[in-house]
């Protein structure tokens, strides 16, 4: 494993795609993907399913299997990052039905992140409905519908911008947009709803 990090090392000043191409004429360079997107991904899964720590590393195997099962269908046309979330995404959403058709309640999430990155995106007269959430978005957000959820959490805690969550929804840009309007609202809503103090 050392040798694969040193490896990884001297292929730091690859692109992702450069590293696909490596990647598909030999599965040792995929290790690299692996290492650069490990604990992105593992964060994404994390706060989308809200599963405990052992079952998101679970999934991520998962993601890295099907990832590089389907290297060869890698698109140049996207970035990696956003067809490796798009996986990862189809991945987690389709557990994460599995287990609310069991009726089991999971998420579970940091939510320090996502508060301010809310602060920081929405006008002054939202301010004090979210102050009344600080500490507690992760209540608000179990609540939400999962595409709500889901929507919130690229734009605000993995920091994508429209273009890339419309490659990985698989959603048109104006879509997002629409989606992330309707994502706060609901939010804000379903915040009324509880009597959070700070």
């Amino acid at each position: 494993m050392f040798f694969m990090h040193i490896l990884c090392q001297d292929l730091a000043d690859k692109s992702d795609e450069d590293l696909v191409l490596l990647s598909v004429d030999n599965q040792n360079y995929f290790v690299c993907l692996m290492e650069r997107y490990e604990t992105k991904l593992l964060k994404y899964i994390k706060r989308i399913s809200g599963l405990k720590q052992e079952d998101c590393e679970d999934l991520l195997q998962d993601v890295f299997i099907k990832a590089f099962l389907n290297l060869r269908s890698f698109s140049p046309d996207l970035k990696f990052s956003s067809w490796v979330y798009r996986i990862t995404h189809n991945h987690v959403i389709s557990n994460y039905r599995k287990i609310k058709s069991r009726g089991v309640e999971v998420y579970e999430s940091e939510d320090q992140p996502l508060w301010e990155n809310m602060v920081s995106d929405v006008d002054a007269s939202k301010m004090a409905e979210l102050s009344l959430l600080q500490g507690n978005v992760s209540i608000v957000l179990d609540k939400l519908k999962i595409e709500y959820r889901e929507v919130l959490v690229l734009r605000f805690w993995e920091d994508k911008d429209y273009q890339e969550i419309s490659d990985i929804l698989q959603k048109p840009v104006n879509t997002v947009g629409t989606l992330l309007n309707r994502a706060k609202k609901q939010f804000f809503e379903i915040s009324k709803n509880y009597n959070i103090k700070q």
